[in-house]
């Protein structure tokens, strides 16, 4: 019995155990950290694209223009990614009009998972909102 309970306050693989995984967790951490970037962007970016193609569709004059100017006002603030707006249809009522919003935020791992052997590059996507537009 003296024994188990010797072997059980033994703490003297606790530094091997911590040098194995803190790693490990800290890796984890900064991939979590790097994809809620990447979901912050694309919310950014519907959130644009949905506002810009409202705020167009009720335009009555130009309504491209306005929707990519409202989509731009939108994300003109935006501290992480890269975006662009684009957009096409409207000007009629009835006629669809589109404002697409395409992002890209930076992968932090890309030369870690290059020295495996993957080649992944920035973290990309668009959002696209339609809206028919308004008018009499």
């Amino acid at each position: 019995m003296r024994h188990l309970k010797r072997w059980l306050r033994d703490r003297r693989g606790d530094m091997a155990e911590a040098a194995v995984t803190l790693p490990v967790v800290l890796l984890a951490t900064f991939a979590m950290i790097n994809l809620a970037l990447a979901g912050f962007a694309s919310v950014n970016a519907a959130n644009a694209a949905n506002y810009g193609a409202r705020i167009g569709s009720v335009s009555q004059e130009n309504p491209t223009g306005v929707s990519v100017a409202a989509a731009n006002q939108m994300i003109a603030n935006a501290p992480i990614g890269d975006y662009t707006v684009s957009s096409s249809g409207g000007g009629n009522p009835g006629v669809l009009l589109a404002v697409r919003v395409d992002w890209r935020v930076p992968n932090f791992f890309r030369g870690l998972l290059n020295f495996f052997g993957a080649d992944i590059g920035d973290f990309t996507g668009t959002s696209v909102a339609y809206f028919r537009q308004e008018g009499w």
